[in-house]
């Protein structure tokens, strides 16, 4: 009679072979992960390094042009024509402080009140001019700063000896003062106009447009001063001497 209860060395042996079999499997396979994981592992590495090495490209790259804008801009600040353009800004910036404490001056001793009102109002447009210019100077990168304007010391001194020599309360004094006036005119007239193209000619365009304004505005004075002198002022100065 058979014994049931004995093992099967052949099923035994099956067993242990697919035991054997499975392990192996499963070794490969935890082998293969290691190898994936490590794979990736030196892949991200390698990313890392190759982003770092992009990253330092572009900071060196990004260095080199700001470098390169920097020396551009202080080789073009070295240029006379740029230098020449900044020293007549501040001699400009003298000029437009200069105007507007002499203006009070010329008002109190004008005669008529149209010329008075004339220079108060000069004075308020000289003051936006002061502001304006003060722009101008942040537009190109430079500090406002004042250079000694000999010429436009000369005008008004010019003005303060016709006050001195000219009868008090007469129309005399009024039309020698619209002259003294005219000629601080011209001179701030010519000034802008060739700042106005020298701004242009140096590609800045901001300045240019900013010194066209004040240079509008010195021209429609010149003429309301015209425009008083001779709707009256000179006239009445002329009986003054019969």
């Amino acid at each position: 009679m058979e014994d049931t209860n004995k093992p099967n060395n052949d099923s035994q042996s099956s067993t242990a072979e697919n035991a054997k079999k499975s392990g192996s499997k499963m070794a490969s396979s935890n082998s293969q992960k290691s190898a994936d994981a490590k794979q990736n592992e030196n892949n991200t590495n390698s990313g890392a390094t190759s982003s770092d090495s992009t990253a330092k490209t572009d900071n060196t790259s990004s260095k080199d042009n700001n470098e390169s804008k920097g020396e551009k801009q202080s080789n073009n600040s070295k240029k006379p024509l740029k230098k020449f353009f900044i020293d007549a800004l501040k001699d400009m910036y003298f000029a437009e402080h200069a105007i507007a404490d002499a203006l009070p001056k010329m008002q109190k001793a004008a005669t008529t009140e149209e010329l008075q009102e004339a220079f108060e109002d000069h004075e308020w447009v000289t003051k936006k001019q002061i502001s304006r210019l003060e722009k101008v100077f942040r537009s190109i990168g430079e500090k406002a700063e004042k250079k000694e304007c000999k010429a436009i010391e000369g005008i008004i001194k010019e003005g303060e000896e016709i006050i001195n020599s000219t009868p008090e309360g007469s129309m005399t004094r009024d039309a020698a003062l619209i002259i003294a006036a005219q000629k601080v005119e011209h001179y701030e007239i010519a000034t802008y106009g060739g700042l106005v193209q020298l701004a242009l000619t140096l590609g800045h365009q901001k300045a240019a447009n900013l010194l066209d304004t004040s240079l509008q505005e010195e021209e429609n004075t010149d003429y309301d001063l015209t425009d008083i002198a001779e709707s009256f002022i000179n006239f009445e100065a002329e009986e003054e001497e019969r």
